[in-house]
């Protein structure tokens, strides 16, 4: 969204002369108590805007207005911030996105389109620019620091150095430099990472992190880069390390067996430090119908033993202050009229959103999707047997890739038939095929272990972080069949069993998101993973269905399979095939 000016003089003029009581307001709030996180407390006032402005928050008494909202028994609070999230992890148009969140309190979110550009490059953010400018609310567009996370380990369908990132942030719709994920070049300080998180400081924009496991010296080290910000908290020593370093912690939603620790470490503090704020991170579509996103952030924490006023100002001032909006973050005279009008904050249960003093606008609007975003499917369909990886002999060593999340490196001995491994008991396949039409597409197939014993495949595109097309699955007939379907829709994700699909959710905008409504996609997404609990028998926290987005991770710890093999960046290790030789 394109904001109002606040500093129109007619408007600051208009705004003085109401708050004097000279002239009307021309909305005024009654009868509610409004919330002030910076004292953690609420206080019986009416709320006066001009235009997009908050032009007196005052004692109740009579005053002169030309519309009035009642809001007698509620509570104003700000308008809700998101420091960091992927409108593509939602499945959905950013229209789409905006129209479920900003009536849930949600007004501003800071956007990283690391999806889009990894799958489309400088035109993927074209496009998310494009989307931001055009939204209803406000999002806040990122420009994506790791287009591919990690360089010569895996391949995207761009490749963006300090020149190209440069360029985008000199944009004015560039908000800061996205999540730094190519942790162990950060570290190095290799040529080309150097040079791009120069270019963030150089920008005097938001240079924003991504710290995955970092401890000690190393997490030292990567805030001495000059990088400022963090989500990716593993543990209750995770945040006080990252409190400690002056990051920013954006504590997210997503990772919600990990919340209840952290609400309690935080509220046994004397106050909230003023680097806690919340975000999303990624938010699944049936997540975002049924749930919503940030203020469900808020009511966990809130539920989990935060105090409501905590979990507010993580959510609001301090949000605002991390986002350098002196604008945003309160109600209060001179601020922005964004303003959530709640039945009850510990709830979060919103009645009525203003954003720029206006009512919210609910719809989602049909945009036109650029044509290139609906053709990113450029990989030929593979053969079942292209599917298992080729050796010689009778049987041989291979290298696993061991449990689903903090995976580590392991060892087993696989038979060989007609020039191919074959899976050998207790292992899941897992097979990478570069999709953009920038490097080879042979499948690069690795094993898994610690992932149960599979009924059938799964493939999918939204893959991070360079989508490419991703399968898993018992059999490579069931993997090659998951395949297909996805090349012949378009992206998207598809549940195989016995060689027949039995739940397909096409996402043909970059292989990521669809032009469907939200309740469509919603119900396609949960229609997928009920297929697939027949399938796999889930083992949470970590062997859940996030880990199939995130099998390819290869910026984290610990080694994963991309399209170039098995790669481990933090350890320099790349192997093209699982083969390690005979047995």
């Amino acid at each position: 969204m394109i904001d109002v000016d606040l500093n129109d003089a007619d408007l600051r003029d208009r705004a003085v002369a109401a708050a004097r009581g000279d002239a009307p307001f021309d909305l005024l709030i009654e009868g509610a108590l409004v919330a002030c996180p910076l004292t953690h407390s609420m206080r019986r006032a009416d709320v006066g805007l001009v235009g997009a402005l908050i032009a007196s928050v005052h004692a109740p008494a009579p005053r002169d207005a030309i519309a009035r909202i009642d809001a007698t028994g509620c509570v104003l609070a700000p308008g809700f911030i998101d420091t960091h999230m992927h409108v593509e992890s939602s499945m959905v148009t950013p229209a789409a996105y905006a129209a479920a969140m900003l009536p849930r309190g949600v007004t501003t979110a800071l956007w990283d389109p690391h999806e889009f550009a990894n799958v489309a490059g400088i035109a993927g953010v074209d496009y998310a620019m494009q989307e931001a400018e055009a939204s209803a609310m406000r999002l806040l567009p990122l420009v994506p620091s790791c287009v591919p996370s990690v360089p010569g380990y895996e391949t995207a369908g761009a490749d963006f150095d300090a020149d190209a990132i440069a360029m985008l942030l000199a944009r004015p719709a560039a908000a800061g430099l996205a999540e730094v994920m190519d942790m162990s070049s950060v570290i190095a300080r290799t040529s080309r990472m150097r040079g791009i998180v120069q270019a963030g400081l150089l920008s005097e924009k938001l240079v924003c992190g991504h710290a995955r496991s970092l401890q000690g010296p190393m997490l030292q080290a990567y805030a001495a880069a000059g990088i400022t910000s963090d989500h990716e908290l593993t543990s209750v020593e995770d945040l006080k390390a990252r409190i400690e370093a002056g990051l920013t912690v954006e504590i997210r939603g997503s990772h919600d067996h990990l919340l209840p620790d952290f609400a309690a470490y935080l509220q046994a503090l004397p106050q909230l430090p003023p680097n806690i704020t919340f975000c999303t991170d990624d938010v699944f579509p049936d997540d975002l119908q049924a749930s919503g996103g940030l203020d469900d952030m808020m009511r966990r924490m809130i539920r989990y033993g935060l105090s409501p006023m905590r979990a507010l100002k993580a959510a609001t001032f301090n949000a605002a202050t991390r986002l350098n909006r002196t604008d945003l973050g309160m109600i209060a005279a001179g601020r922005r009229a964004d303003i959530v009008i709640l039945d009850d904050l510990e709830a979060v249960r919103v009645r009525i959103v203003l954003l720029n003093g206006r009512s919210i606008d609910t719809t989602a609007p049909h945009r036109t999707t650029p044509q290139f975003m609906n053709q990113t499917m450029k990989c030929p369909k593979p053969a079942a047997s292209d599917i298992l990886p080729k050796a010689e002999g009778t049987r041989v060593r291979i290298a696993t890739i061991d449990q689903p999340r903090f995976t580590r490196w392991g060892e087993a001995a696989a038979d060989v038939v007609d020039g191919r491994v074959h899976p050998p008991e207790g292992t899941t396949l897992i097979s990478v095929i570069h999709r953009h039409g920038r490097a080879d597409m042979t499948p690069r197939t690795g094993f898994l272990t610690g992932w149960g014993k599979w009924a059938g495949a799964f493939g999918t595109t939204v893959s991070h972080d360079s989508h490419n097309l991703t399968l898993f699955g018992g059999s490579a007939q069931d993997i090659a069949v998951a395949a297909a379907a996805l090349i012949d829709c378009g992206g998207g994700m598809v549940c195989v069993q016995n060689g027949v699909v039995t739940a397909l959710l096409p996402l043909p905008i970059g292989g990521l998101v669809s032009d469907a409504p939200l309740q469509q996609v919603a119900e396609g997404f949960t229609a997928l993973k009920t297929a697939m609990n027949a399938v796999v028998p889930w083992q949470p926290p970590y062997l859940v269905f996030k880990a199939l987005v995130g099998a390819t991770l290869a910026c984290n710890a610990g080694p994963h399979q991309t399209d170039l093999g098995i790669a481990d960046p933090m350890n320099g290790r790349l192997l093209a095939t699982p083969v390690l030789g005979p047995a």
